[in-house]
């Protein structure tokens, strides 16, 4: 474990991930069960299992595979009801040591699937940088509107069967990627984050991001020949762990860790949350052609 306190979501079984795309379009069962070996050994938390738009039966196919070769709980990755339905009915709490496994995710317009809860107990990833506005999904534009779908989702949570713990949710306010965040999302996001941190109500509950989405499209290298993406990841990590952050969906190839505010990669996203709009934008260009 890079950093102490984080837990990490394996990422690599997931259909949109080039490497892994391959994997399923090949069939390729052992090579997909490899990865989840690869992610246990290396310190996964979790493994996450997203299959695409594949059928339910599917799904359930590759949770009881993932399941023969860890014992670490499972994440099933999916908007699709019928799938995640599918994934959990065919997930073995015993194998997993008892934990229950994670269902990534859902949304302010994706409720209903708080209705797998009776199938068995599960610990949801509650998006919540999307809300309901007259039954049409808008994007939360500002930190309130953020906090404010996340007391809505808490509320509904706390309905659900005989309430789920604040211990088993988990909060995504969404992450974009650093690199074109001409619209201060990291700064909503933050702030997002501060709000729920602070309010009583949200007490021990837990926070996630996919992280790898922060960096998407950036070059591996700046023109020194050091990495960009660990670096910049790690940024986040340094500012968000202490507003409650305490999960990601990442790489267990990733050196994450906390960087010194001296750090060049810090001083960056430090810069990024105060200039906004294109400036910030050319500051990260600046960043990785130093």
């Amino acid at each position: 474990m890079a950093i102490e306190g984080l837990k990490i979501i394996g990422e690599s079984i997931n259909d949109s991930v080039p490497s892994t795309k391959k994997l399923f379009a090949a069939n390729d069962i052992e090579g997909l069960e490899n990865l989840a070996k690869l992610q246990d050994e290396r310190g996964a938390a979790y493994i996450d299992v997203n299959v695409g738009e594949r059928d339910p039966e599917f799904m359930a196919e590759m949770v009881k595979r993932v399941q023969a070769v860890t014992t670490k709980p499972l994440s099933v990755d999916t908007p699709d009801l019928k799938i995640a339905r599918a994934g959990l009915e065919a997930y073995d709490p015993q194998r997993a040591q008892g934990e229950l496994p994670i269902i990534n995710s859902i949304s302010a317009l994706r409720v209903e699937m708080f209705d797998l809860y009776a199938i068995q107990a599960f610990k949801p990833i509650l998006l919540i940088s999307e809300r309901q506005d007259g039954g049409v999904s808008k994007p939360c534009l500002t930190a309130e509107e953020t906090y404010e779908t996340a007391r809505d989702l808490l509320r509904v949570a706390r309905e659900c069967g005989d309430g789920i713990p604040n211990d088993d949710l988990i909060f995504d306010p969404g992450i974009a990627p650093v690199g074109a965040d001409s619209e201060s999302n990291l700064k909503r996001l933050l702030d997002a984050m501060r709000l729920i941190h602070e309010d009583a109500e949200f007490a021990g509950v837990h926070m996630s991001v996919g992280l790898s989405n922060f960096t998407v499209m950036l070059p591996p290298k700046c023109s020194d020949g050091s990495p960009v993406k660990s670096p910049l990841e790690s940024a986040f990590l340094t500012r968000a762990m202490p507003l409650g952050l305490d999960m990601v969906i990442g790489s267990v190839k990733r050196k994450y860790r906390l960087l010194a505010p001296e750090h060049p990669a810090l001083m960056c996203v430090d810069d990024v949350l105060r200039l906004g709009g294109f400036d910030a934008i050319m500051r990260v260009q600046e960043f990785y052609s130093e």
